[in-house]
């Protein structure tokens, strides 16, 4: 009986059985680094704005505190964008004349808002209160990063699921004093599992509900 297949057959088939085992490692490995990449999270990319608005120059420059704009941040859902009034308050007195806030006296003039860009938008399905990471001891800078740094605003973190749960799952990592939850330039400390652990009584932060579903998702 004549032979079909070749001796090199079984050695091409085991070949090709590898190669099709490692291209879908490699195409599973290149979706998991473009999930993660800043080109799908936007971490660390500036986002354009209606006016090019420099945390750096209003918060390290002129010491201007972050509840002076964001005034819903210690008591509401959301931080609040300051209206044009806000920005006025300074800008009707010092670089009045400045081209590039054109958009903020037109702003005012017309009475319509400045349609600012979203850098930190969570998925509608998500339910988060920053009044409550705030009372609990959870800094700006947390989730935001160094936005005092920053002289276009951009994501510091992904915001991912995975991300929140890291800190829901052990928040003693990341909790801090009242009294540094707006300061932008706090580092967890050598000690700070201890402190953390203490904090969490201090603030009665419940750990065991806080990776329930419903938590976020109402």
């Amino acid at each position: 009986m004549p032979q079909i297949f070749s001796r090199r057959a079984n050695t091409i088939a085991r070949l090709s059985i590898i190669l099709i085992v490692l291209f879908f490692i490699a195409l599973g490995w290149l979706g998991y680094a473009g999930f993660w990449s800043s080109y799908t999270t936007m971490v660390n990319v500036p986002l354009t704005q209606p006016v090019p608005f420099s945390h750096k120059h209003h918060v390290t420059d002129d010491g201007i505190d972050c509840r002076y704009c964001h005034t819903g941040v210690e008591n509401a859902r959301f931080a609040g964008v300051p209206p044009t009034e806000t920005c006025m308050t300074c800008h009707s007195q010092i670089f009045r004349d400045a081209p590039m806030l054109e958009p903020v006296r037109a702003s005012l003039r017309e009475n319509v808002p400045i349609r600012w860009n979203r850098v930190n938008d969570l998925p509608d399905f998500v339910y988060f209160d920053h009044s409550i990471h705030v009372q609990k001891g959870i800094g700006c800078s947390t989730c935001h990063g160094p936005v005092d740094q920053m002289p276009l605003t951009w994501k510091g973190e992904s915001l991912y699921m995975k991300w929140c749960l890291d800190c829901h799952r052990a928040p003693q990592n990341f909790v801090r004093e009242n009294s540094d939850v707006f300061n932008m330039r706090w580092h967890a400390p050598s000690d700070q599992k201890v402190r953390g652990a203490q904090l969490l009584i201090a603030h009665h932060i419940e750990t065991e509900h806080l990776t329930d579903c419903s938590t976020c998702h109402r």
